[in-house]
């Protein structure tokens, strides 16, 4: 038998993997030129939080196992994990500067200090004392300064040399968020270019205007860095605090944190890379990278495209939902039978609106709805508050963990208070990340509910570009087990009966066997067996090993996996029957969704859960079956149409190469834009 390093691949590596892809995107010229930028700034972003999250979490098992004088397989990760790093490194340089070719071809210039004319430095330096001087407050390294005191992780910085003689001094710049990060230059001659510099280029570029009222010096230089800290916090083990006061102790170790990685520019002396090092306390263990002047391309998100529409992509307005528009209100649409929309191709729209109808409907008494991630300016925020006053009873959930939107809930929580609107935090050891809205409404002396399952959250922004499916329905058995959940996050030692829903940590990891056991048992029988999957992250390895015997006992199975996938497929007398891809294109795949052959007759779930450790055992999460038979052929085709994609589509596999899947004598489809067509024609 294999052993269980040779069976897996490590999750880290796969995520590296992934964003490759990621890479893959922002080099590939099939992209509109501004989209391709646009991917460099989600490849940067990517990396902070991966340092952030998933190195912090490595190294952390490598300094624990170094106290006890044990050396690893975690420490040959680590150093696989920073090698992988480096080779995306330089691949992200070329790509950047290839990407910049192709934006000068189309008229768009991104300038430093060297290629500015003299008439734009002369406008750049006005600019600069006008509008962003007023936000620069350098710190000078002293001999006793403290960097890991003074400095905040993700931000990024210049270094400056302030040289005198043989004498330097070296001071910390910290590029403000307060100003725009593009700084649009007028043109010196043609109005037809753009001219772009970064604001960090801009200040490097007055520096003497920073400096010069207080300091002589010979020359001055500046080099960019920043560094990431490790965001695991734990929450305080006293009673006498409350969740709130906990979560708001436990955010503020971030701020302290140690550091696990230093970027910098690959041009900054020796010397003083050595001082940053000492100063922010970098230890053996922790990521050194290199790379070119500029540290925060995450930026890189936002920028807007100038001038012509074809440097982004063709817009794909949302689709009308013609059962929801034929009906006075979405209550009777749904009486009438369910529906499901599929973002961002379908308007989110529908559920502000459902939400808006709830806020005012007379026959409407209570309103619940789990909270993880919602947009800053939330109409169903806003509609609640509106429920509440209308004398509805409103319970919101608000998950305060959602990692790196802390803050924001903290902030929502106190909202939704004031408003006298019920919140629950969830359960102390167990994340809430089940997406449902659930609507008791009276109707002829009775109690009816209505609801809505989803496999995203329910925010208007992410709506726009993340691909999630949302399940709106009236059918009582789904209903009344979605108001459950809210009853066990409250009362946790009550357990639901539950017969349409599968809940974690309760029921899903049992089911999920349960489900491909009974594949394995057809396959066994001579029956056509097959399971057809799309998840985020496919990493839980008893779930893995359960899907190996089902290639050996001949089940097919077909996977989508976005990210992670620790699972190796077609390997011959393990997993030859196993075929995974991974699609990324201008959605973000998020779509939680599992097909079962049935001997026949298809079973059909949405879910809020990948098929990871934490979301089976260690989260609240939904998984909702599919009964409307029009649905069920939907969902069926769009995995269908997402399994022959020959354009965005790389093979899974052991080598994490990300080969495109080949597109032999087949027509070109490109599945999400073959998807948003198929629902276009489906409604016309």
């Amino acid at each position: 038998m294999m052993k269980s390093n040779d069976r897996f691949i490590a999750k880290e590596l796969s995520w590296l993997a992934f964003n490759d892809r990621v890479l893959q995107e922002a080099a590939d010229p099939r992209n509109p030129i501004v989209e391709r930028v646009r991917f460099l700034g989600i490849f940067s972003n990517n990396q902070d939080e991966f340092f952030k999250v998933r190195v912090a979490d490595v190294r952390r098992a490598v300094k624990q196992k170094e106290r006890h004088g044990v050396s690893g397989e975690d420490k040959k990760l680590l150093n696989r994990i920073q090698e992988k790093i480096s080779q995306l490194s330089s691949k992200f340089d070329t790509i950047l500067e290839e990407v910049l070719q192709q934006l000068e071809a189309k008229k768009i210039f991104f300038l430093t200090p060297d290629t500015l004319s003299e008439k734009q430095g002369k406008w750049l330096i006005h600019h600069f004392q006008e509008n962003i001087l007023q936000n620069l407050v350098p710190i000078w390294i002293q001999a006793d300064t403290d960097l890991d005191k003074h400095l905040t992780d993700e931000v990024s910085y210049l270094v400056v040399e302030v040289k005198k003689n043989s004498d330097r001094r070296y001071a910390i710049v910290d590029i403000p968020d307060s100003v725009p990060r593009f700084i649009n230059i007028p043109p010196d001659r043609g109005h037809a270019r753009n001219y772009f510099m970064m604001v960090d280029e801009v200040i490097r570029f007055n520096l003497n205007e920073i400096f010069i009222p207080f300091v002589d010096f010979d020359s001055i230089q500046a080099w960019s860095m920043k560094f990431s800290r490790d965001s695991e916090y734990e929450l305080e083990d006293d009673h006498d605090l409350s969740y709130m006061e906990k979560l708001n102790l436990g955010m503020k170790q971030r701020l302290t944190a140690e550091p696990v990685r230093l970027s910098y520019d690959r041009t900054m002396p020796g010397e003083l890379v050595e001082l940053l090092r000492e100063r922010l306390g970098i230890e053996s263990v922790d990521s050194i990278i290199t790379g070119g002047r500029y540290r925060n391309f995450r930026d890189f998100i936002s920028f807007k495209a100038p001038g012509k529409k074809y440097l982004e992509h063709k817009p794909m307005p949302p689709l009308p939902c013609h059962h929801l528009d034929q009906h006075r209100n979405i209550f009777e649409a749904l009486d009438e039978n369910d529906v499901l929309l599929c973002y961002p191709y379908d308007r989110f729209s529908y559920f502000t609106e459902f939400v808006r109808q709830a806020a005012f409907d007379p026959a409407v008494v209570e309103i619940k709805i789990n909270v993880y991630r919602v947009a800053p300016d939330s109409k169903i925020v806003d509609s609640l508050i509106d429920a509440s006053r209308n004398g509805k009873q409103v319970t919101v959930n608000v998950e305060l963990r959602a990692r790196f939107d802390e803050e924001h809930n903290l902030e929502l929580t106190e909202r939704l208070n004031d408003a006298n609107i019920k919140v629950t935090l969830g359960i102390s050891n167990l994340k809430v990340h089940s997406k449902l809205f659930v609507v008791s409404r009276k109707v002829d002396d009775d109690i009816k509910r209505y609801a809505v399952v989803s496999t995203g959250n329910f925010n208007e922004n992410t709506a726009r570009t993340y691909t999630d499916f949302a399940l709106f329905t009236s059918h009582q058995g789904i209903c009344k087990e979605a108001d459950s959940v809210f009853q066990f996050i409250e009362t946790s030692y009550r357990h639901p009966k539950l017969k349409h829903l599968w809940l974690s940590p309760l029921t899903t990891r049992s089911t999920i066997l349960k489900k491909i056991d009974r594949e394995i048992d057809n396959a066994n029988q001579g029956i056509k067996a097959s399971i057809k999957l799309k998840l985020n992250n496919l990493v839980d390895e008893e779930i893995a090993d359960r899907l190996y015997q089902a290639s050996q006992s001949g089940v097919t199975v077909d996977m989508i996996v976005r990210g992670m996938c620790c699972l190796k497929p077609g390997i011959k007398g393990l997993s030859e029957n196993i075929r995974v891809t991974s699609i990324v294109d201008r959605f973000l795949e998020h779509t939680r969704l599992a097909i079962f052959e049935n001997n026949g007759n298809p079973e059909i779930f949405i879910s809020s859960a990948d098929w990871m450790v934490r979301n089976l055992d260690y989260r609240i999460e939904v998984t909702c079956p599919i009964y409307d038979q029009d649905i069920k052929q939907r969902l069926i085709a769009i995995m269908d149409i997402q399994l022959a994609d020959n354009q965005k589509a790389r093979i899974i596999d052991d080598s994490l190469e990300n080969q495109y899947v080949a597109r032999g004598n087949k027509r070109k489809l490109r599945s999400q834009e073959s998807i948003y067509y198929y629902l276009q024609r489906e409604k016309n």
